[in-house]
């Protein structure tokens, strides 16, 4: 990767949480606000228990330690880096701004994601918004409609507001250090700024992710809970002491580059690792091994680590001891993951299948703060999991009720069950199916509900769970499967006669649509 055009002096600062509020106008480019502020109380009474406590088993010995970790994994990055759009896109782009929004996209894109899946997305992105001023000028429901399947669906809502903020608040230009960027852009913390400020301005800012925690615990044996915050501070401490100065962005890149492809959760492929022989979870291995062999008990973690007084607060616990088949994944320590919570709703797709100009089918738009805010939806009640059917179709045929007028209750059919989970939440969708026969007009539909084609619904700022309760809905559709006649989704027949219900449903679709009438690919209202 080519030298960044500007770079300041290395700088580091504690996590702050990131707010679309945070920030004063100008803040980052005020030299008064060019160094981090000093470390608050806690802070320093953390470093100054690790600097008591840590045994330097876990640290790097010295200065020529440190050299020899750098050159031979930068060595490695230049050798077998993966071509990636993102990293052609920052190496070529001379403009720093452009140079910084091209990263920001890309990390937090990264978040929680997997290279593969992100490399469609990005192009798409980067094609459609290329620019701070493109993005800032697009609307939410644009970002979401390009955003949906990716997950995690605030992240793109950040970045469009961040790009609004840098834009109107600081004249298009990007805050230039870790500092400023955390303070500044919403949904930025510690790590994405670190990448921001190292990749495309050349700060000497450490950067932790998953990747980097796994190697730096593997490398410097730090057997206890990584998620704990004086591991954590330590793990920051030692990226902070590791980042090269001269190649800081490439360095952090090739950092998590080696826990992405050779030192992997499972099966690493050691005898790759450019850093193997600093390695203390190998060396450990190694010694396990010869022991073994030679029928000698293994030595113990406090044993090699040998702190000044009791236990090490970096090793494992005694509780957990060294277990021979895991090797060097015996680093990190698994944290224990809550289960997600369990939710249940009843949801339906309604259909027009004989509207005029194509079937239409009704969307609803999510609540514009929580989970999958501002996407769009098919008709739903949450309800209780142990609740009786005709009760999820009592709630159910309501809310529809609210969106279209007056429904008869005999023709809402159950087809089956739908299980999403998202990243805290396994949510089971009862799905249901009803379409209207009727040669109705579509028309107009209350605030935040649309009809749409199936066409525009696959396009739509739809998640990937409605995506699945759609197969689901055709999948029963006669001619669209083998299904038995008892689960194909259940029709209104037509009449000569319309019932009083079907009667109010028709009154309530014939005004005419206004030719101002917003489409879904147009600003939420």
């Amino acid at each position: 990767m080519k030298k960044p055009l500007a770079a300041v002096g290395n700088q580091s600062g504690r996590r702050k949480q990131a707010s679309s509020q945070e920030g004063k106008k100008k803040c980052a480019f005020s030299s008064s606000q060019s160094k981090l502020s000093a470390p608050s109380g806690l802070a320093r009474q953390q470093k100054a228990l690790l600097q008591a406590s840590v045994s330097p088993y876990h640290l790097f010995r010295d200065v020529a330690e440190v050299t020899a970790f750098q050159e031979s994994l930068l060595g490695w990055y230049d050798r077998k880096k993966r071509d990636l759009p993102w990293r052609r896109l920052v190496e070529g782009e001379v403009d720093l701004d452009r140079r910084a929004y091209a990263v920001w996209v890309s990390e937090v894109m990264l978040q929680q994601t997997q290279v593969a899946t992100v490399i469609n997305y990005y192009t798409r992105w980067m094609q459609k918004w290329p620019t701070l001023q493109d993005l800032a000028s697009a609307s939410l429901e644009e970002v979401n409609q390009l955003w949906a399947g990716l997950g995690y669906y605030s992240r793109g809502r950040w970045l469009q507001e961040g790009a609004q903020k840098v834009v109107e608040e600081l004249g298009g230009h990007m805050p230039r250090t870790a500092e400023t960027l955390q303070r500044f852009l919403p949904g930025v913390g510690r790590y994405t700024a670190g990448a921001i400020a190292s990749i495309a301005f050349g700060q000497a800012a450490g950067v932790v992710d998953g990747n980097v925690i796994r190697v730096l615990c593997r490398v410097r044996a730090i057997g206890a809970e990584p998620s704990s915050s004086l591991v954590s501070q330590h793990l920051w401490n030692l990226a902070q002491q590791l980042v090269d100065p001269a190649r800081p962005g490439d360095f952090n890149q090739a950092a998590m580059e080696l826990g992405a492809i050779v030192c992997t959760p499972q099966r690493p492929l050691c005898s790759h690792c450019p850093v193997q022989s600093l390695c203390r979870a190998r060396q450990r291995v190694e010694r396990e091994q010869l022991s073994a062999s030679q029928s000698l008990p293994g030595s113990g973690d406090v044993e090699e680590c040998a702190p000044n007084t009791g236990q090490c607060p970096l090793c494992a616990p005694p509780t957990e001891p060294w277990d021979q088949t895991l090797g060097v994944t015996n680093f990190p320590r698994k944290a224990s993951r809550k289960p997600p919570r369990e939710e249940c709703s009843a949801i339906c797709v309604l259909e027009q299948p004989k509207a005029l100009g194509g079937a239409r089918i009704l969307l609803v738009q999510r609540p514009n703060s929580g989970l999958l805010a501002g996407l769009w939806e098919f008709p739903s009640v949450n309800v209780n999991a142990e609740a009786s059917g005709q009760h999820q179709r009592e709630a159910l045929l309501q809310e529809l009720q609210s969106w279209v007028g007056s429904l008869p209750d005999t023709r809402l059919q159950h087809l089956g069950q739908v299980v999403h989970t998202f990243s805290h939440i396994k949510m089971t969708y009862q799905v249901y199916g009803l379409a209207l026969e009727e040669h109705t007009p579509v028309t107009i539909v209350p605030p935040g509900a649309r009809w749409l084609t199936r066409e525009d619904f696959r396009t739509a700022a739809v998640s990937t769970a409605m995506k699945k309760v759609f197969r689901m809905y055709e999948g029963q559709q006669p001619g669209t499967c083998k299904g038995s006649k008892r689960s194909q989704v259940a029709t209104l027949s037509k009449r000569k006669k319309p019932s009083p219900g079907q009667q109010v449903l028709e009154s309530f679709f014939r005004p005419q649509v206004p030719t101002d009438a917003p489409s879904l690919n147009s600003a939420a209202q």
